[in-house]
């Protein structure tokens, strides 16, 4: 409870520093709106010519764009700034304004990874429902009670991968603070927008086991459309725990070689 009462204080400072600006709101809306009117003509431009690819239809294929706002409303939303405002000349790492988190009495890692939110994401966040509630109601013949528990299953594994491969960049930055390790990861996740059997099979191997992205989005849209093997499944959350594992350990290992402003 002590967290979630921290959460809340957190969210309202955002708040309050977001709507600073009027003009952000309308950045926000645009920027939604933008991203998912180009996520939306590739696919009409592309299943305008066929009614499938590799088993894929325009209805999962349309979830799959889906889980890949959603997933990226989510970053924005808290994931992604949180841990942004430690990167570059002028971040928290470099210029020693991480001390301050370090003083307090609270775990390092959830105050590096919760205490901004960039609440104007939420408009990607409402953009990403109502795409995968069109895809569902496409769906709806085939739809079944264990699809839906298999796709929040998926989602929530998805959504830690995301946070896992983000927490290991960042803790990067204790060895160089200047670098932004996660344009790396950036360039990588606009694959996800795919389904992975697009790919060559040495291609859809890495970003299926080795860089995770396109893991993220492909199982959550295939529990949906009822093609996701309860093992491919089982698969994933075991990857998902042991990515959050393996990162939350580099974090620390990095936290130790933190030198601070005062050293």
């Amino acid at each position: 409870m002590y967290y979630l009462r921290l959460i809340a204080t957190f969210i309202r400072i955002s708040i309050q520093e977001e709507t600073a600006y009027s003009l952000n709101f309308f950045i926000g809306l645009l920027s939604a709106l933008l991203n998912l009117g180009t996520g939306l003509l590739g696919l009409l431009v592309l299943f305008s010519q066929v009614n499938s690819v590799r088993g894929w239809t325009f209805s999962s294929t349309l979830a799959l764009l889906g889980v890949y706002i959603l997933l990226g409303a989510l970053r924005g939303l808290f994931i992604g700034p949180s841990l942004n405002a430690l990167v570059g000349l002028d971040g928290e790492v470099w210029t020693g304004r991480f001390d301050f988190t370090l003083l307090r009495p609270l775990n390092a890692q959830v105050m590096a990874s919760l205490r901004h939110w960039r609440l104007f994401s939420l408009f990607d966040l409402l953009t990403g429902v109502g795409v995968l509630s069109l895809a569902i109601i496409r769906l709806q013949q085939a739809l079944e009670v264990l699809h839906l528990l298999k796709f929040l299953i998926a989602l929530g594994a998805a959504i830690t991968i995301l946070y896992a491969i983000l927490l290991f960049f960042s803790a990067l930055l204790f060895w160089s603070p200047g670098f932004l390790f996660t344009w790396i990861f950036d360039g990588l996740f606009q694959m996800a927008r795919y389904p992975v059997g697009l790919y060559p099979g040495w291609l859809g191997l890495v970003l299926t086991w080795i860089i995770p992205v396109g893991l993220m989005t492909t199982i959550p849209a295939q529990a949906l459309n009822g093609t996701l093997s309860s093992g491919l499944l089982v698969s994933s959350a075991v990857l998902a725990v042991l990515l959050f594992v393996g990162a939350t350990a580099f974090f620390q290992v990095g936290l130790r070689h933190y030198t601070s402003a005062s050293s």
